[in-house]
């Protein structure tokens, strides 16, 4: 299978590459291809909702998005890998997929399996609520076969994370995934 792990984290060692860099131990592990696109620090921009794609492009912008989108259209899997910045996704992470609009019917008719890697310093049990509705919002509105979730609750630093169970789950995860 080949694996795109959009990483959306400004932190680029921080615990979401953690996370990230486990799940794609277990996923090479067993065979799949690993890409990680950084995209906290691609030349991306935001979707200004122009409308001039069609909803099946090209985007008037002429960004690292071109490449991405091939990259993504590429792919058996996606996976969406953020810290949790105010209850949601970074803006990054977010900004890349508004202009999913650009590609809206090819990603449908994909049915790419997605999975959502995420950490957080807090450790309530409502801490993802929000971005866990949008991921399975987007998973359901895209076609996509969500294929699971690590959730990392009080993983607010590095070494929090290191110390954490939620490594070993994600480079389970990446190695069990079908």
């Amino acid at each position: 299978m080949n694996i795109l792990i959009l990483q959306g984290s400004p932190n680029q060692n921080g615990s979401t590459a953690i996370l990230s860099h486990a799940f794609a131990d277990g996923a090479r592990e067993a065979g799949h291809s690993i890409h990680i696109v950084d995209v906290a620090h691609a030349n991306i921009h935001p979707c200004t909702g122009c409308v001039a794609c069609g909803y099946e492009g090209p985007c008037v912008q002429k960004d690292g998005m071109e490449t991405l989108r091939a990259q993504i259209l590429d792919a058996d899997m996606l996976v969406f890998a953020t810290p949790l910045y105010y209850y949601g996704m970074t803006a990054q992470l977010k900004a890349v997929i508004d202009r999913f609009c650009a590609f809206n019917s090819s990603l449908h008719a994909k049915h790419l399996a997605t999975a959502l890697l995420a950490v957080a310093w807090n450790s309530s049990d409502w801490t993802f609520d929000a971005l866990d509705a949008h991921y399975k919002t987007l998973v359901r509105y895209c076609g996509f076969q969500d294929k699971g979730e690590i959730l990392g609750y009080g993983c607010g630093t590095p070494s929090m994370t290191k110390r954490s169970l939620y490594v070993t789950q994600a480079y389970q995860f990446g190695k069990n995934v079908r």
